[in-house]
């Protein structure tokens, strides 16, 4: 008997910039600019490029205008860039960004330590933002950090969670990214929020960004499923690390999700194969073993 998923699911790659900002080690522009055009290869159409925030704060991300201006110029393929504030917004559409992402958090002392200033403040900061982009028709993305748990909180409700979803989708936002920032969330829970949140927020403007710290971000992904959802954010390879776990992995791979949705029949037309080349390809130049466990059965299989 087969499920009521989704028939089609939309990826939104996020390694480029999620995955990348927190490397010690400085990649230049054009190894970024040849993953995008292998990520581009593999058929995804969603490539975060970068952000547009404080090179102090993230040497890793200092070369965004260059990455922007190298972009290539597609009309079927999105490249957001995360601002956090009207000085990256206007730093990014100069540079030639078409689409920007906000975010916000679920919990206050995440919001206090992270960005200085309440939940509230954040989301008033962006009210400009809204206003610019509206005005320049450009489609802004929002994100929810910690819904499912905050490193200072412990657990947070998903009434919390839904508000502020909610504000950013009413602020202007055409789509909502639920975060599990430390990756303690489960399937119980996670479909216990999605369905809070899908109270006030449509199934289909609700995206899913789990991080693997505990090894549940596949089984929270199936969980989104069964509710409805039909995007996904990943990262190539596995990319990025969890600030908050030291030590912990952190996105989940897309190449094991879109494994995953082969194995339900949910098309994602993204080609496998081409997936793993680009992960391989950034995988090599940092000199480290694959975050994908589905890449790595796959290149094993490759050489034998």
């Amino acid at each position: 008997m087969k499920a009521d998923y989704p028939e089609h699911v939309k990826i939104v790659e996020v390694g480029v910039r999620d995955g990348l900002q927190n490397e010690a080690k400085s990649i230049p522009t054009q190894i970024k600019l040849k993953l995008i055009d292998k990520l581009i290869a593999s058929g995804l159409s969603v490539i975060e490029a970068t952000s547009f925030v404080s090179p102090k704060w993230v040497p890793q991300l200092a070369d965004q205008n260059e990455v922007v201006k190298g972009l290539p110029h597609l009309n079927n393929i999105k490249f957001p860039v995360l601002t956090p504030n009207l000085k990256g917004f206007n730093n990014a559409i100069a540079a030639g960004a078409k689409e920007v992402a906000v975010f916000a958090s679920a919990s206050e002392s995440f919001s206090q330590k992270n960005i200085n200033c309440s939940i509230e403040e954040s989301i008033q900061r962006f009210d400009p933002i809204f206003a610019k982009a509206a005005r320049l028709n450009i489609p802004v993305r929002g994100y929810v950090s910690c819904t499912l748990g905050c490193p200072y909180e412990g657990e947070i409700s998903t009434s919390a969670s839904a508000r502020i979803a909610s504000a950013l989708l009413q602020k202007g936002c055409y789509e909502i990214s639920i975060a599990d920032t430390i990756g303690v969330g489960t399937p119980v829970k996670t479909k216990a929020l999605i369905e809070r949140i899908n109270q006030d927020i449509p199934m289909e403007k609700i995206a899913v960004h789990f991080h693997d710290t505990y090894g549940q971000a596949l089984a929270n992904i199936y969980a989104a499923l069964q509710c409805g959802v039909s995007i996904i954010d990943s990262s190539v390879s596995g990319l990025g690390g969890c600030p908050y776990a030291k030590g912990a992995s952190g996105n989940v791979a897309t190449e094991d999700v879109v494994y995953l949705l082969d194995g339900l029949g949910i098309n994602s037309n993204i080609d496998l194969d081409k997936l793993v080349d680009a992960g391989d390809y950034i995988s090599r130049f940092l000199n480290r073993e694959n975050g994908s466990k589905t890449a790595r059965a796959v290149l094993s299989k490759r050489q034998n």
